[in-house]
């Protein structure tokens, strides 16, 4: 049992830069992970595609254009049935477990609940993925050697950019099910954009990355139902001078849900979100916005 072993021939996570970062973005896609380790499906009852319900399929792509516009761009290989970074690092549910859980876990979150922790119990609608209870030490291992240094180089990113430019952006990119809806009008946004409720994010940021994407013809909702998990509120400081949004992309617009393939409308969207990308990256050098920055 070694998490570490899982990810021998494959790096758990990839940050991708072209060169001197340019500006004071970093991007952050926590759930396009795709490589499933062979002892993990060897543990699991699911088969090899039912598992990969919950992943955020090509979202890593969708925002490819990032690293070439001078913002790195943090993706994770692990896949999000195997772990999940987007929760604290404790967050677990008792019943996945031989062992009891340590006294500072926490076991009462909506998303324990869910069955969507640190470690996740179930994907897709309800899908169990284990046939019975694991040993605590597999949940542990996989924070301590995946979840930590995952963390910790997120962490790093935004601690430089924010030494060099004064501020920092954080932009956390996912994806959601086609048929989500969104208040009495059930409409089906094409994308939902989340600051935990104004406290992530410069109001400023919020209404242009809103704007830019409602500009290019999209349905966009904010803060219903996603305003954002463990990663925008926990690095989302706008007092600091770091601000932090989560990007939720419609799939419907780029993959077919059932086999999980690129649809055609795939390309289009990548085109649209370098766009968006290149003009949201702009906002710190517009005299009509300013960002708070860290106080000198």
């Amino acid at each position: 049992m070694s998490a570490e072993k899982d990810f021998a021939s494959v790096a758990p996570y990839t940050v991708q830069v072209a060169g001197e970062q340019r500006v004071p973005f970093v991007f952050n896609s926590p759930h396009s992970g795709h490589f499933y380790p062979q002892r993990f499906l060897a543990m699991s009852r699911l088969d090899p595609e039912t598992i990969r319900r919950s992943e955020d399929c090509y979202v890593d792509e969708l925002f490819g254009a990032a690293p070439a516009l001078g913002a790195p761009m943090l993706s994770a290989n692990f896949p999000r049935a195997y772990l999940d970074v987007n929760r604290e690092p404790w967050e677990l549910d008792p019943r996945m477990f031989v062992e009891p859980l340590p006294s500072f876990a926490n076991v009462r979150s909506a998303r324990v609940a869910g069955g969507l922790g640190t470690v996740p119990k179930l994907v897709g609608e309800g899908l169990d993925i284990y046939p019975a209870r694991l040993p605590l030490a597999e949940a542990t291992q996989r924070i301590e050697a995946i979840y930590k240094p995952y963390h910790e180089t997120l962490k790093r990113l935004l601690a430089r950019t924010h030494a060099r430019f004064g501020l920092a952006v954080l932009i956390d990119c996912h994806s959601m099910p086609a048929g989500i809806r969104v208040g009495e009008t059930g409409i089906r946004p094409d994308f939902i954009v989340g600051d935990r409720f104004g406290t992530s994010a410069a109001q400023a940021l919020t209404d242009h990355a809103i704007g830019l994407l409602r500009s290019m013809g999209y349905t966009v909702a904010h803060n219903k139902p996603y305003a954002g998990g463990f990663i925008t509120e926990h690095y989302g400081r706008p007092a600091r001078g770091l601000h932090a949004l989560q990007i939720e992309i419609n799939r419907g617009l780029y993959m077919d849900e059932r086999n999980l393939q690129k649809s055609a409308g795939f390309d289009a969207l990548t085109e649209d979100l370098a766009r968006f990308s290149s003009r949201l990256l702009d906002i710190p050098d517009q005299d009509v916005v300013e960002l708070p920055i860290a106080a000198e």
